[in-house]
């Protein structure tokens, strides 16, 4: 190659680099494998819920966020009706809240995914739903 083209070669690479970082990240299996709704629980508290696929299963996390430490939640995800795990929670610092992460097999069509945690000092109830699929 003679000098002209190899500059000419540089140039353009140059050119394009910057343009790949400005290229949009994209999660692996894309936006429509992933679903995340956000709501409010009777008394101030604040719920999120994420479903996503994931090796051929379905990733669940719910999550209560009461800006409170050391307090109590009962938990529990349900999946097209039946109870798909359980369990108790308890908020942590900094933010005083916590969270759980469960992974259920993906049924055919929609997948009905409702997470659902009771304050054990309280009647406050946090309650998500998802329809997946």
């Amino acid at each position: 190659m003679t000098t002209r083209r190899l500059t000419a070669a540089a140039l353009g690479a140059s050119l394009l680099l910057p343009l790949t970082s400005w290229a949009p990240a994209v999660a692996s299996g894309g936006d429509d494998d992933r679903v995340i709704r956000t709501g409010s629980c009777t008394a101030g508290a604040s719920w999120k819920l994420k479903v996503k696929t994931d090796d051929g299963q379905l990733e669940v996390e719910g999550q209560v966020d009461s800006n409170i430490n050391g307090q109590s939640w009962r938990w529990r995800i349900r999946h097209n009706g039946t109870v798909s795990a359980r369990g108790i929670g308890v908020t942590q610092p900094p933010s005083g809240s916590f969270s759980v992460e469960r992974r259920i097999v993906d049924l055919a069509g929609v997948d009905h995914v409702v997470f659902r945690a009771r304050h054990l000092g309280s009647d406050q109830v946090c309650r998500g739903v998802i329809h997946f699929g």
